[in-house]
């Protein structure tokens, strides 16, 4: 029955809408990069297309329709875990929509599948040695695996490893351990980071390599591939402390194109500004740090390396669980 499977999804991923609910403000950021529209209550009438080629639909008809969509996201995945008897899969925290195959799709925070034309990723990619920095739950890595692609997946060891201030450290660390109803930090990493990724690999067959990895400490000789046709960090930067760093780590990797999907500060759009909006203190921002705008992310990428950096398209989508709009430049950074 829906309404049951419903609640057992509920009870089943409890911890998970605790981290996602508590957390989310505090730990994914609350500058443009997840940005409310003006009113997104069920009284609202703003109106925006979100398509070519799409009606007109206000804000509480695009918020009301991905709720619903979410919903029965939730509701099959109960049903068809309890179906296949791979329960344990309700645990873990989904940050991608992924089809597992027979009939089991993860109600991810971000489901990418009808985005995916916008990225301009190449359809054939036999051959091609690709890297997906800050991979997640993975759906990146597999669609690329899917297309021909020999790719490695990176993504922190723990989530320890993530990039904030060192007074900020325990007490995080102690807020994600009590949210998610864990012990231990390595509970903790198994829910958001690790197992995840590793059961849909396994469902899927995939042979995706993972390499547990600190942007910063990304080498060939740590990768074992002497250079990537194409790298793919997502929104990876807006996490990074230093960006310029990191930046300048996968222009050594990359002997292609780096492909970054990454929310741009719309400031003084005449100059390169690298905006901070990581809070003064712990009660802001704790994961999300800057923002460069157009020319900054321009400069920077041609500055370690890239000759030529094209904004190629943009895409706008829901984030689920959180209910509210993000917006990310699609950006082609080429040798």
């Amino acid at each position: 029955m829906p309404e049951a499977s419903s609640r057992m999804a509920a009870v089943e991923s409890g911890r998970l809408a605790r981290w996602a609910a508590g957390l989310a403000s505090r730990f994914r950021g609350r500058g443009p990069a997840r940005r409310r529209l003006p009113n997104t209550s069920s009284t609202s009438t703003a109106v925006f297309v979100t398509a070519p080629g799409t009606p007109p639909q206000t804000v509480a008809q695009i918020l009301a329709r991905a709720r619903d969509q979410y919903q029965q996201l939730v509701d099959k995945f109960a049903d068809q875990t309890g179906r296949l008897g791979c329960e344990h899969l309700r645990q873990y925290y989904w940050y991608h929509t992924i089809d597992l195959g027979d009939g089991l799709i993860t109600p991810g925070d971000y489901d990418f599948r009808p985005a995916l034309q916008l990225f301009g990723f190449p359809e054939d990619m036999p051959g091609m040695n690709v890297l997906d920095v800050g991979s997640a739950s993975g759906f990146f890595a597999f669609e690329f695996e899917k297309r021909g692609a020999n790719v490695i997946s990176v993504d922190l060891p723990s989530i320890a490893d993530w990039d904030m201030p060192t007074i900020d450290k325990p007490a995080t660390l102690q807020d994600l351990m009590a949210c998610s109803n864990q012990s231990t930090l390595a509970g903790v990493d198994d829910i958001l980071v690790h197992g995840g990724f590793e059961a849909a690999r396994t469902l899927l067959r995939s042979r995706v390599k993972r390499c547990l990895s600190s942007i910063y400490d990304l080498s060939a000789t740590k990768l074992g591939v002497g250079g990537f046709d194409l790298i793919f960090a997502g929104d990876l930067l807006v996490h990074t402390m230093s960006p310029l760093k990191a930046l300048d780590v996968l222009a050594t990797l990359c002997k292609g194109t780096l492909i970054i999907a990454q929310d741009c500060a719309e400031v003084y759009e005449a100059h390169p500004v690298l905006q901070y909006f990581g809070g003064s203190d712990r009660g802001g921002d704790q994961r999300s740090w800057w923002h460069p705008n157009k020319a900054c992310w321009e400069q920077m990428l041609k500055r370690v390396g890239f000759k030529t950096v094209e904004f190629v398209g943009e895409h706008i989508g829901v984030v689920s669980r959180q209910w509210i709009f993000y917006k990310r430049a699609i950006i082609h950074a080429t040798k």
